[in-house]
């Protein structure tokens, strides 16, 4: 069976047991980041006073996704219990993992999915937005004309969904100009900057967007604009 299990976005609290449970008893975890992985299970170890009996942890990243795909299959099929883990989060979430899921389910091999918590919806609570209509838009682009494109497809979707918000990752070092575009674009919007949620440094920064793009950030962010 495939697992696909959410972990903490920051705080190790957050581990449930179910997620603790499934990750111990794997044959193998699929992972971004395997010394991150290995900290998980110490942490599952000590908080839940488990017995870790998963044999392999292995680097899984974008890059490798197609590469390792036909040897993961071959394994679910001799019924291999498998987890997949992103760094954070929840995994195909602007993580890997969609082409496994996709293959398994061509292929009628088990999947079940331990949920967790979740930077988009975790973020959208403290935006003080009104939930009812939101969109999830993955990173955005790096390039300044996709970005001006990527705000003019907003743009008329507001026209249809006056209530919409949008809840994107970005990275800090290009928070600063992907504000600059939204700002030079004219959409007029409201801003909330979340920035290492559940971690000991979490911040939520509102402001007017001129003074928001003036700031230095640091750590993992996600934005909410209405």
């Amino acid at each position: 069976m495939l697992n696909i299990v959410a972990t903490p976005i920051g705080n190790l609290d957050d581990l449930s047991l179910r997620q603790a449970k499934t990750l111990a008893a794997s044959d193998i975890i699929l992972a971004e980041d395997t010394r991150s992985a290995q900290t998980l299970l110490d942490a599952i170890k000590k908080r839940f006073n488990l017995t870790v009996t998963c044999s392999s942890i292995w680097s899984y990243y974008k890059e490798k996704e197609f590469q390792k795909l036909p040897e993961i299959i071959d394994l679910l099929k001799e019924g291999k219990n498998i987890s997949l883990i992103s760094e954070a989060g929840t995994p195909l979430v602007s993580d890997p993992g969609y082409l496994l899921v996709k293959s398994c389910i061509k292929r009628n091999l088990l999947i079940t999915v331990i949920p967790g918590p979740s930077a988009v919806t975790t973020s959208l609570v403290y935006s003080g937005f009104d939930p009812g209509e939101h969109m999830f838009l993955g990173f955005f682009p790096r390039k300044e004309g996709q970005i001006f494109q990527l705000i003019e497809r907003l743009k008329k979707i507001k026209i249809i969904f006056p209530d919409m918000v949008f809840i994107f990752y970005e990275s800090p070092l290009r928070i600063n100009e992907t504000l600059r575009c939204i700002d030079t674009s004219k959409f007029n919007v409201e801003v909330v900057i979340c920035r290492e949620m559940t971690k000991k440094f979490e911040e939520i920064i509102r402001g007017p967007i001129n003074e928001l793009m003036k700031r230095d950030y640091k750590g993992e962010i996600t934005v909410v604009i209405k």
